[in-house]
């Protein structure tokens, strides 16, 4: 089985929704479908029907959840040794060479990407195209609208 990179902080998040879906949502999904159940005929019964497919999602995710902290690499960026080097977890401030736009990123695993947060997945490929990368370096990403070329400003591990 591969391993599965998370934050701590993914790792976390992981684990309250797991809590969550096990303590909350599926004692309100067992309650919905015996509320259902208790309408009488359940081939017409469109409340039992939705009520069984939050259950059959909900104990999907559970699963999929169990899976992946199963399978984790649980890594904490502020105890990285990467020596100003790019790597998972690793906060990254770059600059856009043609726009001089300025972007901060931090590469967390691909449950825990989030563009609006400035968190990007370890697969994406900026990501991909910064890992190794020091600061002073550029990395050129090819992403659907073109290439672009980013210089690698500063390094954090966070």
């Amino acid at each position: 089985m591969n391993t599965i990179p998370l934050t701590t902080r993914g790792a976390e998040k992981l684990k309250e929704e797991l809590h969550r879906l096990k303590t909350v949502e599926r004692h309100a999904v067992i309650q919905a479908i015996s509320e259902a159940r208790a309408q009488g005929d359940l081939s017409e019964n469109a409340e039992y029907e939705a009520a069984k497919d939050k259950q059959g999602f909900i104990e999907g995710r559970i699963l999929d959840i169990e899976g992946k902290m199963a399978a984790a690499q649980i890594i904490d960026p502020a105890n990285l040794q990467a020596e100003g080097r790019i790597v998972f977890g690793t906060t990254v401030d770059l600059e856009e060479e043609s726009s001089g736009a300025k972007v901060t990123y931090q590469i967390v695993g691909d449950d825990e990407a989030d563009l609006k947060h400035g968190l990007v997945s370890i697969s994406s490929p900026i990501a991909r195209a910064l890992i190794g990368k020091e600061v002073g370096d550029v990395a050129e990403v090819r992403a659907p609208g073109g290439v672009k070329s980013y210089e690698v400003i500063n390094v954090r591990y966070v």
